[in-house]
């Protein structure tokens, strides 16, 4: 049984220093920021060495209620391949509601975002899983995500519907101990009980990674040392199973090299400990050689558990099955999809739309994830468009916070950077005749030339530019 080894997660900021790394035996990338067509040069030379490159989807939103878009699927697919990826890895979240099950507005949350822990829930994503694992080339692997809110009426605990999700699908899990350490601070879960409900065997690998505390919520900020808390739920998981693959997530606020490598030694260091503590197996030659699950089997390990040798198909994930009932159709998670529906586009509306706390929720909960949310929103704005914070200086974060507050996205960040500009533009609120000059410059560059088009929209954006053109 292949294991990946130690990782960490690749982003150009810190490219140079992940090739120069030692130890590194395999990388994440966000799938999302990998283009099939024009791998990144790093990425490539990786590949070359022998690094592992694993493709980790954010916005297929696998656990919202519409099934999951085929032209997402088709990209991450090819990008898997482009990889040579053994797996692709996703999150179960939902990250948009609306639309046309609800004959309401599309909104986008520009982050995960919980699913509700019940039986709709459930059928909804088990379904959008099988459809995801007969799409792609390779095995997927689903992860747990870290949560500032609670869905009230929930009907399950987070390992007993994991466990239910591995049982129904074959599917494998990416298990976040930072994640679980945050539902412990923010929703009161106990870290160690859901280790006891999880199918550890299912593990495909772990992520660790660090975050913060403020006012009694833990924020899961990938821009800060792995605290001991969660080091030690890693060491809890290593003591029921060798994950294959071990990985430090970073997101921003990188520190030197030098310290990510030292992070990454006490990873190590912290799963040998806890490897060490494992009970030997009785009848195992080599328990140690057996101890977690494979993400790469051979045919014959395939054909001994049952599991089909197509990579495309679900795999068997080796944890206890309660039933071998067929699959429903998919005409009968219908009415479910219609009931989730509702409650994801009432809950998001309320998050990012200004409207009615939904029945059950706590208001102060979802103050604290809708400020987060903005937050979130405008700093990958600014990653997507960095010559935004520049023209503005400054001023970049309070007016684009202002603005996020009465506008939701509706078409993803780079959507979402022209009509912030466009809306500082029209306003007229730009008092720098400086200021005003370079951003509209920078979003008639960006706007594309005026459309030919009679539709509403189109008029709206020639008229746009002229107004633009005129100051």
């Amino acid at each position: 049984m292949k294991h990946l080894g130690t990782g960490i997660g690749w982003r150009p900021e810190i490219a140079d220093a992940v090739e120069r790394m030692p130890g590194i035996d395999w990388v994440e990338a966000v799938a999302e920021n990998v283009c099939p067509g024009h791998l990144p040069e790093s990425l490539v030379r990786l590949r070359e060495r022998g690094v592992t490159v694993v493709p980790h989807g954010v916005s297929l939103g696998l656990g919202g209620a519409d099934r999951p878009a085929e032209e997402k699927l088709a990209e991450l697919a090819a990008t898997a391949e482009a990889l040579g990826s053994p797996l692709v890895t996703e999150h179960i979240a939902f990250v948009r509601a609306g639309g046309a099950l609800t004959a309401s507005p599309r909104l986008e949350a520009g982050h995960l975002l919980p699913v509700p822990r019940t039986r709709d829930a459930l059928d909804v994503l088990c379904e959008n899983i099988r459809i995801a694992q007969e799409a792609l080339p390779v095995p997927l692997a689903v992860e747990n995500i870290a949560a500032l809110i609670s869905w009230p009426g929930e009907e399950m605990t987070e390992g007993q519907f994991l466990y239910d999700l591995v049982d129904r699908t074959g599917v494998r899990l990416l298990i976040d101990v930072a994640n679980l350490h945050t539902n412990h601070v923010n929703r009161g879960e106990d870290p160690a009980k859901a280790l006891d409900e999880l199918p550890v065997e299912a593990i495909a690998y772990v992520h660790v990674a660090g975050g913060f505390e403020r006012d009694g919520v833990w924020h899961d900020s990938h821009a800060h040392a792995v605290p001991p808390a969660v080091l030690a739920i890693l060491a809890d998981l290593s003591s029921r199973v060798r994950p294959p693959g071990v990985l430090l997530e970073r997101d921003e606020n990188f520190p030197a090299p030098a310290e990510l490598e030292r992070e990454l030694m006490v990873i190590r260091e912290t799963v040998e400990k806890g490897a060490a503590q494992q009970p030997p197996r009785v009848g195992t030659p080599d328990s140690g050689d057996q101890r977690g699950s494979s993400v790469q089997e051979s045919s014959d390990d395939q054909e001994s558990s049952g599991a089909p040798k197509s990579s495309g198909a679900p795999q068997d994930s080796g944890a206890p099955r309660t039933s071998d009932a067929p699959q429903e159709p998919s005409a009968s998670t219908d009415p479910a999809r219609q009931r989730l529906a509702l409650a994801q586009a009432a809950l998001l509306s309320a998050l990012v739309a200004g409207t009615p706390v939904p029945e059950g929720f706590d208001g102060t909960r979802l103050s604290v994830q809708a400020r987060a949310l903005a937050g979130k929103r405008a700093d990958v704005v600014a990653k997507v468009a960095p010559e935004l914070p520049e023209i503005l200086a400054g001023a970049y974060r309070k007016a684009f916070l202002a603005y996020a507050h009465v506008h939701p996205m509706t078409d993803g960040y780079r959507r979402d950077a022209l009509d912030f500009a466009e809306h500082l533009l029209l306003n007229g609120r730009l008092e720098d005749a400086d200021v005003r000059r370079r951003l509209s410059h920078w979003w008639l560059e960006r706007s594309g030339p005026a459309p030919l088009s009679q539709h509403p929209a189109a008029r709206l954006a020639r008229a746009t530019r002229r107004v633009l053109l005129r100051r």
